[in-house]
């Protein structure tokens, strides 16, 4: 039996809910947005003005703790944007490679990562270090509002 969608929860003090709800907001804008899911490119670090780019977050509207919270429809939204921003990172980077993580420590609202390699990196660097390589590629805000655009326009391509 399908699980039903529950009315949307929000949490005050939650990151994730005021971003959805443009209290707070993210390099570059959603690269992709429906009723049931945002996605767009990883904040900058408080203390950073240049990132390492690519690192996209795909989040349910829904204020929910972790994946066995989802709807079913939630769930094939997910799954889709994965495979088609997976698609768009390779297209418009130099990826070689795109991980998906779902780490969830430091905010109680389900988000999921896609995070490029890019060619060169370093085998000690590969998985949820990839970001860490010191010669690896960084981006400022003007740099991650282009991939932005160029992410959406190659999703608007696919369509």
């Amino acid at each position: 039996m399908a699980k039903k969608s529950k009315p949307r929860q929000s949490s005050d003090d939650c990151l994730i809910c005021r971003k959805h709800s443009r209290e707070a907001t993210a390099p570059g804008g959603a690269i992709y947005s429906d009723p049931l899911i945002y996605a767009g490119h990883a904040s900058f670090p408080a203390d950073e003005t240049v990132t390492y780019p690519g690192i996209l977050v795909i989040e349910p509207r829904r204020h929910i703790p972790g994946p066995e919270d989802l709807t079913d429809d939630e769930a094939v939204a997910i799954g889709l944007q994965i495979a088609r921003l997976s698609r768009a990172l390779k297209a418009r980077t130099d990826a070689e490679h795109v991980y998906i993580f779902r780490l969830g420590h430091h905010v109680p609202h389900l988000h999921v990562f896609l995070v490029p390699r890019y060619p060169g990196t370093p085998r000690q660097y590969w998985g949820v270090r990839v970001d860490e390589w010191p010669e690896g590629p960084r981006a400022n805000a003007q740099e991650i509002e282009a991939l932005c655009t160029g992410l959406r326009s190659f999703l608007q391509d696919q369509a």
